[in-house]
């Protein structure tokens, strides 16, 4: 029993909430027999449901002869289609869009910029053609370490536009980090800014560039925009300014038409040992499936103000803050800063202000606000708001009821997405316009994906009970390989059932067919012979009035094998009280049961998180069995709050 591969599910959740009639009625996905036939036409015939797909979504050059090649676990997608992902964007938007705006940007100072699509246009040929000048060619990557500002968005779509692959490095990163991804990819130029602010400061990219520079050999460029200083930064022997490079140039530049498979961009996920993962990604089918699921999931309209809070330094902003809005020619918000600067309501003020009325952000930021207290979000009017979303990693379900009714205001449905960056895009969610909705559930899958949770042997699972996540049938936006590493591919996703892509989650599938993410594996721990979920655990606690956040880890016990050490951040004016810790134990043994409760809580006045967001519950296993931390922490938001718990611990 003590290494059962199976997991056990203990978290119980019975409220659902169907889609308001109102909405459905508009939506582009309406109800769930829409649905369901969706899903009969693409089981009945996969690929000629993506085939359909594929026509509709963009523009092909040449049309693409073949929709599907399988050789597991390598795919190839539209195959023999060229097109091109800048011209999907943009060009073919300008005679009926060209004077919508595509980007409204606000700095953390207050700065705002209103870009048409014909601007955009212009600024992206420009920085086209100038890239084409400092010789860059097709195949060439070109890496960018650049704040949330419309340059970014600009810098990846002419390395589109003449088929450069693109790595973007999030600009909270080190230049440590900077310099092995650089080194890896190996990147020709560099695109960055001076600096970025966040939290009233200014983030020095420039400087960090400077300092990996000497170790990066492939760099020939540094390219740099100017968003901090009043005056342009020091030039060093391979600088040049954006403003330089682009002035002179034409605002007109032919798109490269590439092939299907052709890479676009290289994205590198951490892994939590080892170097980081090299995810790559290639054009047509990337496209396709990123177009599609933005419409359908957000249910995009031309009048919606859309604004997805992610950073473009992760897959979230590739997909969903430029890619997929902008090749349905959408007005797309993006915003530089930090959630509270200068105060605990900018979000809200920016949603009031621009009436924006889809907002998609992660679980972390739902709780952080959470904490902050009610009075803030009240106090604006949110009225333009009709779509919620979340992603990121499970959200829990009392933040996902706080969501609806503080956020939503009881109106607005919620699509919580399940997906990776392996994956592309978004993979299980609510259609909102279609399902029914469970707090904490990510719900169904897209039509023509196929998830399904097995077990050791690769045989599904009872439902209610947990197992391992598959996705089981390729899919267009899926990774197509590691780069350079075509073997830690194969064993990182194919190897654990031949065939099928493991995606390192536990999950569940209730009655009802809904799907529950757990966690990932390495989250799961074995209390007394099963193998419990910690996402679970930390919902109990979060359901508990008192409690703003929550993290569960295992640590080694001579007695038990594991033990569960529970980390919480009280809500805002809670002082953290042995009666307290008390209470809490006996809540998570009346939601799930005692096998389930707390061996010790430890009160934080904060979490180690990444600047995306996800609660570094590694790190947490260190602090709890009182090990050093060997493993990379470039990604910390604050190394503060690390400190504050091993002072704790002392």
């Amino acid at each position: 029993m003590a290494d059962s591969p199976d997991i056990t599910s203990v978290l119980t959740e019975g409220r659902v909430f169907p889609p308001p009639p109102e909405f459905s009625r508009q939506a582009h996905i309406k109800s769930m027999e829409q649905y369901r036939e969706l899903v009969a036409q693409a089981d009945r015939d996969p690929e000629g449901y993506w085939g359909a797909r594929g026509k509709e979504e963009i523009f092909w050059k040449t049309p693409f002869q073949k929709v599907l090649e399988w050789k597991s676990p390598f795919a190839k997608w539209f195959v023999g289609g060229t097109t091109n992902l800048s011209y999907n964007c943009l060009d073919r938007h300008l005679a009926t869009h060209g004077d919508k705006t595509a980007l409204i940007f606000e700095g953390e100072p207050g700065d705002q910029r209103r870009i048409s699509y014909r601007e955009m246009h212009a600024e992206v040929c420009r920085l086209a053609n100038g890239l084409k000048s400092l010789g860059v060619q097709k195949g060439d990557r070109v890496g960018i370490y650049l704040p949330m500002i419309p340059e970014v968005a600009v810098a990846m779509l002419a390395c589109a536009r003449i088929g450069a692959v693109h790595s973007v490095v999030f600009g909270g990163f080190s230049a440590e980090a900077l310099r092995e991804r650089m080194n890896d990819a190996g990147a020709k130029v560099v695109i960055t800014s001076d600096g970025g602010w966040r939290k009233g400061a200014a983030v020095p990219l420039k400087g960090n560039v400077d300092a990996a520079l000497p170790e990066m050999p492939t760099v020939e460029k540094v390219i740099v925009a100017q968003r901090t200083a009043k005056t342009a930064p020091a030039k060093g022997p391979k600088d040049i300014l954006w403003n330089e490079l682009v002035s002179g140039q034409s605002a007109t530049c032919e798109p490269e038409w590439v092939d299907s498979e052709h890479p676009l961009f290289i994205l590198y996920t951490s892994g939590s040992t080892g170097k980081p993962k090299g995810v790559l990604h290639t054009t047509g089918g990337y496209a396709v499936y990123v177009s599609l699921t933005t419409r359908w999931v957000f249910d995009l309209k031309d009048s919606d103000t859309y604004w997805c809070t992610a950073d473009v330094g992760w897959v979230t902003g590739h997909s969903y803050v430029v890619y997929g809005p902008l090749m349905n020619h959408a007005t797309a918000f993006m915003y530089e800063g930090a959630p509270t600067t200068p105060g605990p309501d900018r979000f809200w003020e920016m949603i009031a202000r621009n009436k924006i009325t889809i907002l998609y952000t992660a679980p972390t930021a739902i709780r952080a606000f959470m904490r902050l207290g009610d009075e803030h979000p009240k106090k604006h009017d949110m009225s333009s708001l009709r779509l919620l979303g979340t992603v990121g990693e499970p959200i829990n379900p009392e933040a996902w009821i706080w969501y609806r009714e503080v956020i939503g205001r009881g109106r607005c449905p919620i699509v919580d997405t399940w997906w990776q960056t392996e994956t592309g895009g978004i993979m299980v969610t609510p259609l909102p316009g279609a399902t029914s909705t469970k707090p904490g559930s990510a719900t169904l899958p897209l039509p023509g994906i196929k998830a399904e949770v097995l077990d050791k042997d690769g045989k599904p699972v009872p439902l209610g009970s947990g197992g391992k996540l598959f996705i089981t049938r390729p899919w267009p936006a899926m990774l197509r390989t590691l780069y350079k590493d075509p073997e830690r591919y194969a064993n990182t996703y194919f190897s654990e059932i031949p065939g099928k892509y493991f995606t390192g989650d536990g999950a569940r599938i209730d009655q009802d067919g809904y799907l529950w993410v757990m966690g990932r594996v390495d989250d799961v721990v074995n209390v007394a012979g099963h193998r419990l979920g910690t996402a679970e655990v930390e919902s109990a606690l979060v359901s508990e009035g008192r409690v703003a956040e929550a993290a569960v880890v295992g640590r080694p016990d001579e007695l038990k094998g594991t033990s569960l050490v529970a980390f919480v951040t009280l809500k805002k004016g809670v002082e953290p009280t042995a009666a307290i810790k008390q209470a809490l134990s006996a809540h998570v043994a009346k939601e799930i049961g005692a096998i389930a409760r707390p061996d010790e809580i430890r009160f934080a006045e904060g979490l180690p998180k990444t600047r995306s967001g996800k609660i570094m519950r590694r790190l947490l296993r260190d602090v709890a069995a009182g090990r050093q931390t060997t493993g990379d922490t470039t990604t910390l938001e604050d190394l503060n709050v690390l400190a504050a718990l091993r002072n704790e611990e002392e």
